[in-house]
């Protein structure tokens, strides 16, 4: 129980992984590789063949179906600045948060913004205010959408905090299934370690009784800008 005790809990974890391990033949990969799978059953479809539009209208009606708002707009600065402004405006905020590295050609100059660089405080990010951000990517069979803290992004307390998320989707960004979207996160999880939070839908939850709640692990409005 002493020894227990005295060993950190990275030492505990770490040694009762190599437990788990030591039994496992050299010559087994280290990471699986579908394509040397014999077992039946992991033979499910890891692409699409949707075509970029097809995909665009599938993801617009799996978001929809989770209760988000989904505007519709052309690739292009001034076009996603509309969009961004009709859904500040639908929305009691006193003003618009963005990532440091946002395109500013998204931010309407009518629009109140603040930039999050030095970082908000958190109590100011939740008294009031909208946030803007780009995405990783999406995924249109689930409705999903994917952050990893990268371009336009911002840190994750950003999309976690604010009651209110305004997040811009490019069409060249949505790909068909998880599979892929795993495959295209992995680079940020594996070098840059990065954290990822998915998204399908405002933040919502049922209690026994099965009354919805929103907002508990996030924004209650979820407004998606697909541009292109």
């Amino acid at each position: 129980m002493g020894l227990v005790a005295a060993m950190s809990a990275r030492e505990l974890i770490l040694g009762r992984i190599r437990d788990a391990v030591a039994d496992v033949p050299r010559a087994e990969p280290p990471a699986w590789e579908p394509d040397a799978e014999q077992d039946d059953a992991t033979m499910y479809a890891r692409s699409g063949s949707l075509d970029s539009r097809s995909l665009v209208e599938l993801l617009a009606e799996r978001c929809a179906d989770y209760r988000a708002t989904v505007t519709r707009c052309e690739n292009g600065d001034s076009s996603i600045a509309v969009a961004v402004r009709n859904a500040f405006t639908r929305h009691s905020v006193d003003a618009l948060v963005t990532p440091p590295d946002l395109p500013p050609g998204w931010v309407p100059a009518e629009v109140p913004a603040r930039v999050d660089a030095p970082p908000l405080p958190l109590a100011e990010l939740d008294s009031g205010v909208a946030v803007l951000t780009g995405c990783a990517l999406a995924i249109a069979l689930t409705g999903t959408i994917a952050l990893d803290a990268g371009p336009a992004q911002g840190r994750r307390a950003l999309t976690l905090v604010p009651d209110v998320h305004i997040c811009v989707v490019r069409a060249a960004q949505i790909v068909f299934g998880v599979p892929e979207a795993v495959d295209a996160l992995g680079r940020a999880v594996r070098e840059a370690r990065r954290p990822l939070t998915l998204i399908s839908g405002p933040s919502a939850t049922s209690d026994i009784e099965l009354v919805r709640v929103e907002g508990v692990h996030g924004p209650r409005r979820l407004e998606i800008i697909l541009a292109g």
